[in-house]
């Protein structure tokens, strides 16, 4: 009875230790809706720009407003492979909170990037995708931000016209 008792205690405490671990690595956090929208900014737009982040931050605003992807910050920006590998996990550097957090208390609050308007998706500003179906609004922060529609409604060449087009028209 008495060695049952101890391991027994000895595996509560290991389980108990792990939990701890892990809570401080973030994987039991609960995030808020400000740590999200954050997280979301600051590995997406690789903090270049607060037009960049906030352009990113309006996505995911127009994603939770859809009705087609989960109607939270945290539940667009946690949604496995839509945002950066390790969003919701990974450190951010304390350096540039103050401009992160900013740019994210602007966008909660209804800042929306002038140029977005209704876009929903985007990607790397370097690559170079063959759809026709991806009406390019604006490229800032290192993104190329685009709407989806049907080809026909689509207003520009295919295939997409280069980086150094995009960036001047959105300046």
């Amino acid at each position: 009875m008495r060695t049952r008792l101890a391991r027994t205690t000895r595996t509560l405490a290991l389980l108990a230790a792990t939990v701890a671990a892990l809570s401080g690595c973030g994987v039991f956090r609960r995030h808020t809706e400000l740590d999200c929208m954050e997280r979301a900014m600051y590995f997406e737009s690789n903090r270049s720009s607060r037009d960049g982040m906030v352009a990113v931050g309006s996505v995911v605003m127009n994603r939770a407003a859809s009705g087609r992807y989960p109607r939270t910050v945290c539940g667009v920006v946690s949604q496995k492979n839509q945002f950066a590998p390790g969003v919701m996990t990974r450190r951010m550097d304390a350096r540039s909170a103050p401009m992160v957090r900013e740019a994210a208390v602007a966008v909660l609050r209804g800042e929306r990037h002038p140029l977005i308007g209704n876009a929903q998706f985007f990607h790397a500003a370097s690559y170079r995708a063959r759809y026709d179906n991806m009406h390019y609004v604006l490229t800032t922060g290192g993104n190329a931000f685009y709407e989806r529609r049907r080809p026909e409604l689509v207003t520009q060449p295919v295939p997409r016209p280069t980086i150094e087009g995009l960036t001047r028209r959105s300046r």
